[in-house]
């Protein structure tokens, strides 16, 4: 059986000469009253990876621990805001091999590769439990002295380093950030490296937790800033991926957001990336397509449930609540099982592979030299000529015209440029300051009302489903037809705002059509 728990804990560096804080400096800490006896823990743990680090590179340990009380199996995961979660899985007869749930888990981050032994690493640890009043531990201190060994091509290497942590049980962020100071006082400073795994790796290879090399003089070439851009989503592809399999919110448009932004650069750069891009943007649609009802399902019925609940109780006729509820239920597992039918679908390690290809290369296109200032200016601008085209476009449809269908194709046409400048803009802000911002926000607003508009599409369509099910069940229809007709107010308040917005659009649009 697999446990969970969520680990919020910060990392200190100390000398070998640091003096642990006095427990009457701790015991005047908020909230804290009593300070016990430091606890001594002789741990071991066996790390595994893959040869390449795979799971490293991705912010993932897994570790088999013996001593202690938490003895086992432990996979930590990065969560928000620095915390990290982390898996627990009893040893059991497993001493060599991982557990298969845990390894199942981090399938897209291992692509097939076989995980063995990376670090071994003793950790003698001194435990001091911070009580509050009640007796309930708020946080706990532990002074670590760790030896670490690591393999390495025909030899093994020994490494000694001391470090503090400080874990929240029961406590708050305040208490974390006081014993921090505390800490700091007796000349302990923030650790650089977020795992002991990771400083052992860093310090047997020399490179003792440095960060990257800053960029030659001149500027950044363009090959860098895209591949930078491109490694910070298969990144955020990556997480969205283990978020899926541990069954997290979100996970499923965190992943399909992921596809979208690598298939909109590996799009717009592809002058700069290479003939790699167009079959990783062939699989990046599919693996969208793969998502697209799943997300899009999630998000109306959620819509439909709220507005449902601010309807006057007289205008809700029938189990209204109750099919809609049974509805996200059907849609939200019918999602998940889409979802884990594509991630454990060859097609998709493939494509992740890909990726990893693509970042291991040097940029291969005819621009990849150039200044990146340069190139970003350009693809920003072909990007606002996209969007200023198809506006046009829309604009032209008036009339009888937009009943057959054809402005809603072409609106949705002006969402779609607006997602695509927005990412593409996003790529090019850092470097290009201003302008790349003001094209960021202009494409948000277009794409939110845009995007609100679309929404009402498959909200109205849920709703004549549902209406036509209770009608054959013998149940009044009225309330569905009532959410459907406030869906459809709202889908022309939000052209509305679309129209609104077009003037404020006219300056980038009239800058970008004068460029040459």
């Amino acid at each position: 059986m697999v446990g969970e728990h969520l680990e919020v804990e910060r990392k200190y560096d100390v000398d070998d000469s640091y003096a642990p804080p006095a427990a009457s400096a701790l015991a005047e800490l908020p909230d804290v009253v009593t300070v016990d006896e430091p606890v001594e823990h002789l741990l071991e743990a066996a790390y595994f990876d893959t040869a390449d680090l795979r799971l490293q590179h991705g912010r993932v340990t897994l570790r088999r621990r013996t001593g202690g009380p938490d003895a086992g199996w432990h996979l930590k995961l990065p969560a928000a805001d620095g915390a990290r979660r982390e898996l627990h899985a009893p040893l059991g007869r497993a001493v060599r091999k991982p557990p298969a749930p845990l390894l199942a888990t981090v399938a897209g981050l291992l692509r097939g590769a076989a995980v063995g032994p990376a670090a071994t690493l003793r950790t003698r640890r001194l435990v001091t439990a911070l009580r509050d009043g009640d007796g309930r531990v708020l946080a706990e201190l532990a002074d670590d002295t760790v030896s670490a060994t690591v393999p390495r091509t025909g030899e093994t290497t020994v490494l000694v380093w001391r470090e503090v942590e400080v874990e929240l049980v029961e406590g708050d962020a305040a208490l974390l950030d006081a014993v921090g100071e505390v800490l700091a006082a007796a000349g302990a400073r923030p650790s650089a490296s977020a795992s002991k795994l990771g400083r052992a790796l860093a310090l047997a290879a020399g490179s003792g937790g440095r960060g990257m090399e800053k960029p030659a003089k001149g500027g950044p070439r363009a090959g860098d800033v895209v591949l930078a851009a491109v490694r910070e989503q298969v990144a955020a592809l990556q997480a969205a991926d283990l978020l899926l399999r541990t069954r997290q919110p979100d996970a499923i448009h965190q992943l399909r957001v992921a596809a979208r932004r690598l298939r909109s650069i590996l799009a717009d750069f592809s002058s700069v990336l290479g003939d790699a891009t167009p079959p990783l943007r062939e699989e990046l649609t599919w693996l969208g397509g793969e998502l697209s009802t799943a997300r899009d399902d999630e998000v109306a019925l959620a819509h439909l449930r709220e507005l449902l609940a601010t309807e006057p109780v007289e205008l809700v006729m029938g189990p209204v609540a109750a099919r809609l509820q049974q509805t996200a239920l059907r849609a939200g597992a019918s999602g998940l099982a889409a979802a884990d039918r594509m991630v454990a679908d060859p097609r998709y390690l493939r494509l992740l592979d890909g990726l990893y290809a693509l970042l291991d290369a040097a940029p291969s296109g005819d621009r990849a030299g150039d200044p990146a200032a340069r190139v970003l200016r350009r693809a920003l601008r072909r990007a606002t000529k996209r969007l200023d085209r198809r506006v046009v476009r829309a604009g032209r449809i008036g009339g009888d015209q937009r009943d057959d269908g054809r402005y809603d194709t072409a609106l949705h046409d002006v969402r779609k440029a607006a997602k695509r400048l927005r990412y593409t803009a996003e790529v090019t802000a850092d470097e290009l300051g201003r302008p790349g911002r003001r094209s960021v926000r202009a494409a948000k607003k277009v794409q939110k009302a845009l995007g609100d508009r679309q929404d009402t599409v498959v909200t109205r369509e849920h709703c004549r489903r549902m209406a036509i099910a209770a009608n054959a069940a013998g149940e009044s229809a009225f309330a569905y037809g009532r959410l459907h007709a406030l869906e459809q107010a709202r889908a022309e308040r939000a052209e509305a705002r679309f129209e609104a917005l077009q003037p404020t659009l006219h300056p980038l649009l009239a800058a970008a059509r004068k460029k040459t």
